[in-house]
């Protein structure tokens, strides 16, 4: 019987130890490739994130251009475009826009001091 035992025991022990390595490969395997598709998903919603960020970007240059063009031809900037400019500016600058609309932001500052001095 204890022979039985022993035998049994030598036996059955390594297809358990070699069913667990098993299952810790293939665990490996499925843990490396969720990771190359959560990279790939990740990589796809930033680079989605990235242009949404530009088209918005580029809609508000354009609506501040179109405010600059408006209100210098104009003369004068009712407070409430000035405000709105001032928004829309901000927010262009927090996406990482500057240079001419930096320079139309300064024109549209002094647009604004002298309609309200003229007031």
């Amino acid at each position: 019987m204890y022979e039985f035992l022993i035998k049994t025991y030598t036996i059955v022990l390594p297809v358990i130890l070699s069913y667990i390595v098993w299952l810790l490969q293939e665990q490996k395997k499925k843990a490396k490739q969720d990771a190359i598709v959560r990279d790939e998903r990740i990589k796809k919603e930033r680079e989605m994130r990235e242009a949404n960020s530009k088209g918005t970007m580029l809609l508000l240059r354009v609506k501040l251009i179109e405010y600059h063009e408006k209100y210098m031809k104009r003369g004068s900037i009712p407070t409430y475009a000035y405000d709105n400019f001032n928004e829309m500016y901000d927010a262009y600058h927090a996406l990482g826009g500057n240079g001419m609309v930096t320079k139309m932001k300064n024109e549209i500052e002094l647009l604004h001091l002298q309609s309200k001095e003229g007031s």
